[in-house]
């Protein structure tokens, strides 16, 4: 069986996966985004469906007033005894924490803290005992994979928390899991920063404490030096063995908008990478240390396709998500109809305005929706952060209504277009390709092309963090309807 990379779409980085009870569960990142850490299920590695999250109470995490790109960073999660366990960071309040359920489908408890810093942080169960580990400091201060033995009931260390790897001499090592395979302990990370450089290195040792000598192929994984190329930035990684016991690491990656513009507006995305074991005892991944576009597996399942995003077709409890801590009374949700009650809160503040958004899971979409207001601006935006975005809305004026386009990038708020309408209703569009989102509206029998922006604006390389393009609703000082939502991926 074929399948293209990658197996997840849009922004979900930073993956972590487990296999329990017959199938694989991933986790990803969400930082200021609400519920937090997404949460998929598989049976093949490849089609891969979320089936919730993990953060689902506010007393579960604190998003409050926190800046874009901060919140949750980087989770990992495991399984062990029958128990589900998912440990992340907190970079804004810098806490590590850990949440457990026995049920999949279930609520997850309330967190747990570890006394020990840094991001990133993993779990490795062996024979009754729990051991933690991060990038940062040890108590000693030295930097590095930062490793100490906890109570896994209460969080407690058990141990001094010790420097185990340094890595192999790339800037912001990061990213650790250890895993035991025969007789040697493999602990694996991430260096060179999550973008045009980053790469998943190797090491091993025979006890969970080391001394790790790193793989002398390092890196084991990483496209920095593959170009002219689509795929960029592969590198966090985690390491899973199939229901055959062949070797795979689940990465994010990204994908540029043009062979020739390293611009990348997706986010970072989830690549599957075949992987193996040396006769020398190392790890080695993809044919050439690269991950491709496609590999060919052992299987006779067929990868799906996106599916067409609607109201009736999505699930607002996990397909669709909100900006830090939303007042859900500004919200009802329905499969036919969103009516979303603005506050003065705007796309530009860093707190919570009225907006829902999906993420952008593709280049080439066409998206249409019905908009009606009374008062205030209510619309769809394409939105990244705070300081960038772009949204087609209807607003009030004082002679009547309008709709507008309006293009925010680095905190400079252009209206591309203002054009009066005769009511309060219209169809808002907007068909994207890779380098251009274009705006349009119809209303009273005329279509009208509000204008376009380009994709390279809404993206990492301009507006930094670590986020990605979302495709939002939204409004602001008054009640705005939504209806006839569809988005399809072409």
């Amino acid at each position: 069986m074929k399948y293209q990379n990658p197996v997840i779409k849009g922004f979900y980085p930073d993956p972590s996966v487990c296999f329990a009870n017959g199938k694989y569960y991933l986790v990803t990142s969400t930082f200021q985004y609400f519920p937090g850490v997404a949460l998929f299920e598989s049976e093949d590695l490849v089609n891969w469906e979320q089936i919730g999250y993990v953060l689902t109470r506010p007393s579960q995490v604190m998003l409050k007033n926190i800046n874009s790109s901060g919140g949750v960073f980087a989770p990992t999660i495991r399984f062990n005894d029958g128990r589900f366990y998912m440990v992340t960071t907190n970079d804004t309040t810098h806490e590590n924490f850990y949440v457990y359920t026995d049920d999949i489908y279930g609520e997850w408890s309330d967190p747990i803290s570890v006394d020990q810093g840094g991001i990133d942080p993993s779990l490795y169960f062996e024979e009754g005992r729990c051991f933690f580990m991060s990038n940062g400091a040890d108590d000693e201060g030295i930097g590095g994979v930062v490793q100490c033995e906890i109570d896994i009931a209460t969080g407690r260390k058990l141990s001094k928390s010790k420097c185990i790897w340094q890595g192999s001499g790339g800037r912001y090592l990061e990213s650790p899991h250890l895993y035991k395979i025969g007789r040697f302990y493999y602990l694996l990370a991430a260096e060179g920063g999550t973008e045009y450089g980053h790469m998943i290195t190797l090491a091993r040792g025979e006890s969970v404490w080391g001394p790790f000598e790193g793989c002398p192929h390092n890196p084991i994984l990483t496209n920095r030096n593959k170009a002219p190329y689509i795929i960029q930035g592969i590198g966090h990684g985690d390491l899973v063995f199939d229901k055959s016991g062949k070797l795979y690491i689940l990465s994010l990656g990204f994908r540029q908008i043009h062979m020739w513009m390293p611009y990348h507006n997706l986010g970072r995305e989830v690549f599957l990478t075949p992987a193996r074991l040396t006769p020398e005892g190392w790890i080695e991944a993809g044919l050439d240390g690269t991950t491709d576009e496609s590999y060919e597996i052992p299987g006779d399942f067929l990868q799906k396709p996106l599916k067409t995003y609607t109201f009736a077709s999505t699930d607002f409890n996990i397909d669709w998500c909100f900006l830090r801590t939303p007042d859900m009374n500004n919200y009802t949700l329905t499969s036919d109809k969103v009516t979303l009650t603005g506050t003065d809160l705007t796309l530009d503040d860093t707190d919570s305005p009225t907006f829902i958004a999906l993420r952008q899971r593709d280049h080439r979409f066409e998206l249409s929706c019905v908009v009606n207001i009374e008062n205030g601006e209510g619309g769809i935006t394409i939105y990244m952060d705070e300081n960038e975005h772009y949204e087609a809305a209807l607003r009030k004026t004082a002679d009547g209504y309008e709709a507008i386009l309006r293009l925010n990038i680095g905190g400079i708020k252009h209206i591309g277009a203002a054009l009066p309408i005769e009511s309060n209703k219209a169809v808002l569009k907007i068909s994207a390709d890779n380098l251009n989102y274009t705006f349009s509206a119809e209303a009273g029998g005329k279509a009208v092309t509000l204008g376009s922006g380009g994709t390279k604006y809404i993206s990492s390389e301009v507006s930094g963090g670590f986020t990605g393009a979302m495709i939002g609703l939204y409004a602001v000082n008054g009640k705005a309807e939504f209806e006839g939502f569809e988005l399809r991926y072409l």
